[in-house]
């Protein structure tokens, strides 16, 4: 029976790639010239930005929103959170979006029952399952979650017949 997988991964060699172009960048700038900025790549798979104001740190987010695109990293995959100041430090924490939710996968589940497509959707940990009879119902299927609005990349693997 035909089926493939609905994951949502993030290269994380081209996040650090990404993250190194962006130091790079920030310390050849003009605007931060003697200002300690830095971009750090956390063990739980988030971004520390950390500079001496807020607005230093807004500008480093589209510094580095630029480095991940060129990367070929879609930017729906960083998860940005609030500036935090303390003291004479701000800094924020971009999460990197990691496999599925249960959450959304329950609502994708909900969504492809509800087009009544001829196809099993079954969650498998951070991933999704989707099986069918025909190829032309699984491509619907991928079709279907291309065009929703989801707010995460979703990459469509191991298709097979």
């Amino acid at each position: 029976m035909p089926s493939f997988d609905v994951v949502s991964e993030v290269d994380m060699h081209e996040v650090n790639n990404a993250i190194d172009q962006a130091n790079r960048e920030v310390n050849t700038r003009f605007d931060f010239k003697g200002v300690e900025v830095k971009f750090e790549l956390t063990d739980q798979e988030a971004i520390l930005i950390s500079a001496e104001a807020e607005f230093q740190v807004r500008q480093m987010v589209e510094i580095l929103r630029s480095k991940v695109i060129k990367r070929g990293v879609d930017v729906k995959a960083l998860r940005e959170g609030d500036v935090e100041i303390v003291g004479q430090k701000a800094s924020m924490t971009a999460k990197i979006q990691q496999g599925i939710e249960p959450e959304l996968a329950r609502k994708i589940v909900k969504m492809v029952k509800e087009k009544k497509m001829k196809v099993q959707v079954a969650i498998q940990g951070d991933k999704l399952r989707v099986t069918g009879k025909k190829r032309d119902d699984l491509q619907a299927v991928i079709a279907f979650l291309k065009d929703s609005s989801l707010g995460i990349p979703l990459q469509y693997v191991n298709f097979r017949d």
